[in-house]
């Protein structure tokens, strides 16, 4: 049986559960301690799937299509191994269980209730990964609040299980905050101290507290919120705030928390942490020889959160390249013929993120022109894979009307249409294309250097397909479908072989990019706005040009 360990946090949302909960989970595999991560989200929607990405940010989806929480792409960036639908838990999916069970006579004669239905559903989907036996360590992340009604049936299920299960094998790490207040040139432990009196009111004691602070908790400060925390001065860890989120697993190592975790588990503490190539990539993270500007064209910029999984990729790319990738935020509504030079001549790379819907997508198709006519590196993801072959059929095949059937579905060349067994479909939640599938690139293609194979797999989450009707024009103007699905026969990678770099996929490259295994489409794309800026800088200055002769 697994050990487990559970995660809440207190006084505001945003302190960094999940990196917490990551980074402890990559210190106990770095012990040889085989470990996993959940995450059970408080609200009532099934999956996050039908989440708008300014509410929630983006949505991971893992290999087997599970369309997840963002935090599980930490998990795996972190840990460098994959997730499943079994690592994402939400009220609405315990809900859903249980009402299914009732209507099919699960629990005939009974009044079905909070308690004890739903939470021993909580708990069992708490207990299911441990029950696999592949695991040492199970950490469970409980989203939301203490406090918040939502969360009280997942505290509740927590409660119960500190005592079910045997002392040593469950453990509670409370995450909270110690503000500093600059008027009073003091930390304040009262907000910490009343969110552990709420979680104790709930008959939760936790055994570890995490305190998110801007400036160092002192020995007196410790010792102050363990007294009225009733947990040891020892296991009161200071969290401070991190110039990046890969830098946490070595904070949270120089506070012991890995070594509190195990010892009060009762988990034999044999070597020191390996974490040499852990390291190796903060120090080409910190330390870059360059710099790039990286222009991501999107409609949910406001929002970092929405395109996560891209950012973090173009972290793990730049610092393979030992270059620093600035992102240029640029909002494809506001991109027009007129302004298009002026937003985007200062770029070394342009990417068009994914999306859904019409808004935006003007902008984007203007924004790929400009990166094809000026050869200016471009990678397009999904919508923006999609969007440049809109823009090569109307600019280059002269189909002036081409679009998607999805922002225009009378459109005259659908050159992206939708699939045909979703024509059928009317339900919205995790009806798309989801998860895993194997794609056959054709050799000598740019995709084919990128990757340095012919047979890969990736994952997807989309409705809409290249139309396969249209691609003897393609092919025959030049531009080149280098890999396919090879059941469907499907295009999954577009290319301009004339052009620097300029490659578009269907699928979501940057959900399977991990500080260990960055992904080879960011790494390539990253290199490439490398030697055009270095070309570029050339150009400027003719002794740079005869050194680089």
């Amino acid at each position: 049986m697994s050990k487990f360990v559970f995660v809440t946090g207190g006084v505001t949302s945003s302190l960094g559960k999940g990196i917490v909960a990551a980074s402890l989970a990559k210190l106990l595999q770095a012990r040889g301690v085989t470990a996993t991560i959940q995450k059970f989200d408080p609200y009532i929607n099934v999956d996050p799937g039908t989440l708008n990405p300014y509410e929630h940010g983006e949505c991971y989806v893992t290999e087997d299509g599970a369309e997840t929480d963002l935090d599980l792409g930490h998990y795996e960036r972190f840990l460098n191994i994959y997730t499943s639908q079994a690592n994402n838990v939400t009220t609405g999916r315990i809900y859903q269980t249980v009402i299914n069970k009732e209507r099919e006579g699960a629990y005939l004669g009974k009044t079905v209730q909070v308690i004890p239905h739903i939470t021993d559903e909580i708990k069992r989907r708490m207990l299911l990964l441990g029950a696999e036996g592949k695991y040492d360590v199970v950490i469970t992340e409980i989203g939301g609040t203490v406090g918040d009604i939502e969360s009280h049936p997942f505290i509740e299920a927590v409660r119960q299980l500190q005592w079910e299960l045997p002392e040593d094998d469950c453990l509670v790490i409370h995450l909270t905050l110690i503000p500093y207040l600059k008027a009073a040139k003091e930390l304040k432990t009262k907000p910490t101290q009343h969110s552990v009196k709420m979680l104790s009111e709930n008959g939760v004691h936790p055994d570890i507290l995490v305190c998110r602070t801007e400036e160092p908790l002192s020995t007196d400060i410790r010792r102050k919120i363990a007294q009225f925390c009733n947990v040891k001065t020892e296991a009161v860890i200071e969290s401070a705030d991190a110039a990046t989120i890969y830098e946490v697993p070595l904070m949270m190592m120089r506070e012991k928390l890995d070594l509190i975790v195990m010892k009060r588990l009762n988990i034999p503490i044999a070597a020191e942490p390996e974490l040499t190539r852990w390291k190796e990539f903060l120090d080409k993270l910190k330390y870059p020889k360059s710099k790039v500007t990286i222009g991501l064209i999107g409609k949910y910029i406001e929002l970092q959160d929405a395109y996560k999984s891209i950012l973090e990729a173009f972290v793990h790319g730049g610092a393979m390249n030992e270059c620093k990738v600035q992102i240029m935020n640029v909002h494809s509504e506001f991109i027009t013929e007129d302004n298009v030079a002026e937003k985007l001549s200062s770029l070394d790379g342009l990417l068009v993120a994914p999306g859904f819907g019409h808004r935006g997508t003007e902008g984007k198709i203007t924004a790929i022109k400009y990166a094809r006519e000026k050869g200016l590196p471009f990678f397009g993801i999904c919508l923006g894979m999609q969007m440049a072959t809109v823009e090569f059929a109307r600019d280059v095949l002269g189909l002036k009307d081409a679009h998607s059937t999805e922002m225009t579905p009378d459109t005259p060349h659908p050159v992206i249409d939708m699939m045909e067994e979703q024509k059928k479909i009317t339900a919205k939640g995790g009806t798309m294309r989801l998860g895993s599938y194997p794609c056959r690139i054709e050799p000598g293609t740019l995709a084919h250097r990128i990757y340095g194979e012919t047979q890969i797999h990736e994952r997807h989450r989309h409705r809409y397909e290249f139309n396969n009707d249209y691609l003897d024009r393609f092919q025959e103007a030049g531009m080149v479908a280098s890999g396919k699905n090879p059941d469907s026969g499907l295009v999954e990678i577009m290319e301009l072989p004339t052009h620097p770099f300029y490659i578009g996929v269907q699928f979501h490259p940057e959900l399977k990019s991990t500080v260990e295994r960055p992904h080879p489409l960011f790494v390539h794309f990253v290199a490439a706005a490398k030697a055009f800026n270095e070309r570029l800088n050339a150009v400027k200055n003719p002794l740079l040009q005869s050194e680089m002769i």
